[in-house]
């Protein structure tokens, strides 16, 4: 007999977001329960916004694009989008170089100009806006401005450490705000440096610990202060451990180097909300919650792929969901929601997105980890807490509860056969046949689970 109180969709390379019917034989013994425990809360989902999404959504119709930006963005749509990334100044999917201020010694930032979003990323946020006005928004420098940085450039480099240098620096966020806000865009939080461990060929810039530190606690945090600035600082966004700094250059980037290091010291710890952390800070993560447990957690920047879009990528991806929250995020962010084809940088690392759209054919297609996300985000709402799981198939599985009490697992089955899950509400067990290489999404409501 099917239960009309259970929700199952279920997806496959072959055949994705298909509803299943839901039955109870009740014979099985339990592999999977809900428990007691409440974790975190949930903030949400989202996405980055890049130069080069805005130009591959150009190539879409009015009608196709506004149907693309409702299914990211409308509290109605497939992946009702709550929170997402900005880029200061040029990311590595930016269509060339630049800060929003190249002024030798502008130590005042008179010439501070967000001229260049106001072309191709403002229009962007602001279309995502039109559908979803509650959208948050962090943001991030890849780069400081090219005269700020020894070497001088965009890409490589570190932050030249004078004073005089620091304070403007401290004063670039302030304008960043204070200009977005301007154009009706909150920002809500800003986090200092993308990738702290990152000396690329793409806008980047290395810091230390100790200077995360020392910049947020004697120069952001009290310039943030003196100008009235709401937005939260972040530290973030953390990419390190990275496995080849502890091995091959014997120094540590690990947990004591970042998180412990800035957060130990009551002056900086005291300005800042919560910690992001991508790429290698998988490896960082728990120390940093068992550590700091009332800060908040973001995953900032989904792991990128090799522009293939494979659906054994978005299993490797799912794993990453799995990860974080359980480690304790209360948000998971997106890298790039569209491309072009093969999503090529403008310095040649070709990356998966959520959607592809073809110049030739103007038409987008959903990619595999369109549906991952979709797998959590269509379900798992703002303030959903996490909750408890036990049982061998809690490694590929999560739980939520949401504010309205409907409870939602969202669970994969890795192997290459079909796998029964039987899961236990507490009062029925209900099984599951899923099929192989599979993403799942379980949703109890009406008095289910208990």
């Amino acid at each position: 007999m099917e239960n009309a109180n259970i929700q199952w969709i279920s997806s496959t390379k072959e055949s994705v977001w298909q509803e299943k019917p839901v039955s109870n034989n009740g014979s099985d013994a339990a592999n999977l329960a809900f428990t007691d425990e409440k974790f975190q809360l949930v903030e949400g989902f989202g996405g980055c916004f890049n130069e080069l999404g805005f130009a591959a959504l150009a190539h879409l119709s009015e009608k196709e694009r506004g149907q693309v930006l409702h299914s990211l963005f409308h509290p109605d749509g497939d992946h009702k989008f709550s929170i997402c990334r900005l880029p200061i100044g040029a990311s590595d999917y930016a269509l060339e170089w630049y800060s929003l201020n190249e002024t030798d010694g502008d130590f005042e930032m008179k010439h501070f100009s967000i001229e260049r979003d106001l072309k191709y990323l403002i229009p962007y946020i602001k279309e995502a806006l039109s559908y979803n006005p509650d959208l948050k928004f962090f943001a991030s420098p890849w780069s400081p401005p090219t005269w700020m940085k020894f070497p001088r450039a965009y890409n490589y480099g570190t932050l030249r450490w004078e004073k005089e240098i620091l304070a403007a620096y401290a004063l670039y966020f302030v304008k960043y705000v204070e200009a977005y806000r301007n154009e009706g865009i909150t920002i809500h939080q800003i986090h200092v440096q993308n990738e702290v461990v990152a000396d690329q060929k793409f806008p980047s810039c290395l810091w230390t610990g100790e200077q995360l530190r020392d910049f947020i606690r004697d120069y952001l945090g009290p310039a943030f202060e003196k100008h009235g600035i709401d937005a939260e600082i972040w530290l973030g966004t953390i990419n390190a451990p990275e496995p080849w700094q502890e091995w091959l250059k014997k120094s540590s980037s690990d947990f004591n180097a970042y998180a412990f290091t800035v957060l130990s010291d009551p002056d900086a710890y005291k300005y800042i909300k919560g910690v992001g952390y991508q790429w290698a800070g998988k490896y960082g993560i728990q120390r940093t919650v068992q550590s700091y447990p009332e800060l908040r957690y973001m995953q900032t920047e989904n792991e990128c792929g090799d522009g293939t879009n494979t659906w054994d990528y978005a299993k490797y991806i799912f794993n990453l969901y799995q990860h974080y929250f359980t480690n304790g995020v209360n948000a998971y962010i997106y890298w790039n929601m569209v491309l072009e084809p093969k999503g090529r940088s403008t310095w040649g690392w070709e990356q998966n997105s959520m959607i592809t759209v073809d110049p030739a054919t103007k038409a987008a297609t959903f990619n595999p980890e369109y549906y991952v996300m979709k797998h959590f985000s269509h379900f798992v709402s703002p303030e959903s807490i996490r909750i408890g799981l036990k049982g061998p198939w809690t490694g590929n599985a999560l739980a939520f509860e949401k504010p309205n009490g409907e409870k939602v697992v969202v669970i994969a089955n890795p192997f290459a056969e079909t796998k029964n899950v039987c899961l236990s509400d507490g009062a029925k067990v209900y099984t599951f046949e899923l099929e192989p290489d599979s993403f799942n999404t379980i949703v109890f409501s009406g008095g289910n689970g208990r």
